[in-house]
């Protein structure tokens, strides 16, 4: 009955066609089935043979007559045939496969299988000769295990079937290391090291040094899927963390926090993920990953931020979180699907820092005691302009912490919230949902608010709402997106803002960049040549020095991970709306006029507000004129 059900199993495995098994593993796995069949064949012959074998006779053997059989009965079993696993154990008998041989042959089979399947990912991933290598795994497999089975004893079969396996699999392995860095190689002693390691660790056993242990398990940071959905963020971390590349993700944030930068990104090359980080506001190369790794990385962040990750050509955004050394870190993640591949962008938002005071933003007192005085009137509006990442909203905050947040009803409208305050209602509005700001805005009018921050003004409506809450009583705070002051005025007026309802409305508008600071432990100094100074409108008798990163990478120190620049300081430009200014607006708004007004009142603009801070040494002359043009 069991050879039966076997032959049939045979039978109906043989015909079955599968998408994602190829033919030899079922022609193999055929083979396995067959072993097995006789195996089970075996061990009903000697069944059936000990129920047929005449029982040995206990006293001295005697010469025995003739016996004469019946012709039609089943031939007596001629004797033991001892091939098992014990040949002194009588019960094992005419079986034919060694059980420890068998299981080996089983184990060494599936090994097989999936060996040759991650060859052929990688090689196809690496593009280290597919169809080559493919063939050889195949071959010399099927050679193997052909030559095992044909085999005279175990010991020749053990040697047949592990050539088969490991030679192939050796010579892959050399090859493919050759194309990816020290971080990607396979089966060197660092890489056995991290496996033995990062297994026993999940088995709560603890092997090597604490560093050891945190390069290979991780370095001290969780990564968190946000959904809003509760469970759900917890059931999407935990699909991640058994995931390939897991702990490359882990290390890419990691690194990419203590490096200070803000956006990470990931664009796919033909062999090969490149990854850049910009680090206080230029973009630096850092270590790729190969295409497999740097694949497996993209769906980890997709599945941390709730995205589609079969959708790899339309564009999808969304966010999650990571906790580290005790704050929460937010994180934007924005894909785009290119021609060989699918990009990401990955914002970094550390909510775990305050926000500063308007002293720390590094303008002079005397900006610092007008803005100061402007953040304290009962209502008005205060603009700060600039390009993306510039620092408006950090400006922003700063002015709404010299406001008294237990005194004063203080509402902010943002995209996302970027900075945790005691005391603040803070919104995050949904595009998706249908939450603009200019629906917001007018929501939050009939909160009886004293001060509105609005993150940013987009449109015509919401500078329209924005100049009506400030003519109403309230103190509106808001960012928008133009290179100067005197820009940002016309950018309002092209939004459809009525000259007299800019005029009564506006208090003040900033205009910022923010420039690299030199590292103080590795900056040089320099005399100007007499060109330079003339260049940059700076008279030659007042100026000894200036000061510059270093001129080699040896004389960089670690202090800036030999970058020669560590953080950023603010340049500002500032417009006082001033009683004749608003006559100009309201009027006939001229850009000469206007511009004319403001350099009589005092205005300094940010070119010279930048120069004052190469004279410090605070920055390089290369650096402001990068950013302030």
């Amino acid at each position: 009955m069991r050879l039966k059900l076997v032959v049939h199993s045979i039978a109906k495995f043989a015909a079955f066609e599968s998408g994602t098994e190829s033919v030899s593993y079922r022609f193999l796995l055929c083979c396995v089935v067959a072993l097995a069949t006789a195996w089970i064949v075996s061990a009903e012959t000697h069944v059936s043979a000990q129920q047929t074998a005449p029982a040995p006779a206990v006293t001295t053997p005697a010469p025995a007559p003739a016996v004469v059989r019946d012709p039609n009965a089943y031939p007596p079993y001629p004797g033991p045939f001892y091939r098992g696993s014990n040949p002194k154990d009588p019960r094992l008998a005419g079986f034919y496969l060694n059980t420890g041989a068998f299981l080996y042959f089983i184990g060494l089979f599936l090994l097989w299988t999936w060996t040759a399947g991650w060859i052929d990912g990688d090689a196809n991933s690496l593009k280290v000769r597919p169809d080559l290598w493919n063939s050889v795994v195949l071959l010399a497999g099927v050679v193997g295990f052909v030559g095992a089975l044909c085999s005279p004893s175990f010991g020749i079969a053990f040697v047949v079937m592990t050539i088969g396996y490991a030679v192939p699999m050796g010579l892959y392995v050399v090859e493919r290391n050759k194309r990816v860095p020290d971080s990607g190689k396979v089966l060197t002693r660092r890489h056995i090291r991290s496996v033995t390691i990062r297994l026993l660790s999940k088995l709560g056993i603890q092997v090597g040094s604490r560093e050891q242990r945190e390069s290979v398990v991780g370095p001290p940071i969780k990564l968190i899927g946000k959904s809003g959905k509760g469970a759900g963020e917890v059931d999407r971390s935990r699909q991640v963390e058994s995931s390939k590349g897991y702990l490359a993700a882990k290390e890419l944030v990691y690194d990419a926090i203590l490096r200070r930068t803000t956006d990470i990104h990931m664009e796919p090359k033909e062999d090969e993920m490149s990854v850049r980080l910009r680090i206080d506001g230029v973009m630096y190369p850092a270590e790729s990953f190969d295409r497999p790794t740097g694949d497996a990385l993209v769906n980890i962040f997709k599945v941390l931020s709730s995205m589609d990750i079969t959708e790899r050509r339309k564009p999808q955004d969304g966010s999650f979180r990571a906790e580290m050394e005790g704050r929460q870190i937010d994180f934007r993640v924005a894909t785009q699907g290119l021609q060989g591949g699918e990009k990401m962008v990955i914002r970094i938002l550390d909510k775990g820092s305050s926000a500063k005071t308007l002293a720390d933003l590094g303008m002079r007192k005397q900006m610092v005691e007008q803005l100061q005085e402007i953040a304290h009137q009962p209502h008005g509006m205060m603009i700060t302009c600039g390009p993306t990442g510039a620092g408006k909203s950090t400006t922003l905050y700063a002015a709404l912490q010299e406001i008294d947040a237990y005194e004063n009803n203080i509402i902010t409208i943002e995209d996302p919230v970027e900075y945790k305050m005691a005391n603040v209602t803070q919104i995050e509005i949904n595009s998706k949902a249908g939450q603009t700001f200019a629906g917001s805005l007018r929501s939050v009018l009939r909160q009886d608010p004293d001060i509105v921050m609005v993150g940013e003004i987009r449109d015509g409506e919401t500078a329209k709402i924005a100049c009506q809450a400030a003519n109403t009583g309230h103190m509106v705070f808001s960012t928008l997106h133009a290179n100067d002051t005197i820009a940002a005025l016309f950018r309002l007026i092209d939004l459809e803002v009525e000259p007299f309802l800019l005029s009564s409305s506006i208090s003040a508008i900033l205009g910022q960049r923010l420039v690299r600071k030199l590292c103080n432990d590795c900056k040089e100094a320099y005399k100007p040549t007499a060109d330079l100074l003339q260049k940059i409108g700076l008279p030659g008798d007042k100026v000894d020095k200036f000061y510059r990163p270093p001129s080699t990478r040896e004389a960089t120190c670690p202090t800036c991970n030999d970058l020669g620049y560590v953080g950023r300081i603010g340049v500002y430009e500032l417009l006082v709306i001033t009683d004749r200014l608003r006559d100009l607006i309201r009027e006939t708004p001229n850009l000469t006029a206007i511009k004319a007004e403001a350099r009589k009142n005092g205005m300094l603009y940010m070119k010279e507000e930048g120069l004052r801070l190469v004279v410090k040494g605070i920055t390089s002359v290369d650096e402001m004129m990068r950013v302030v043009k």
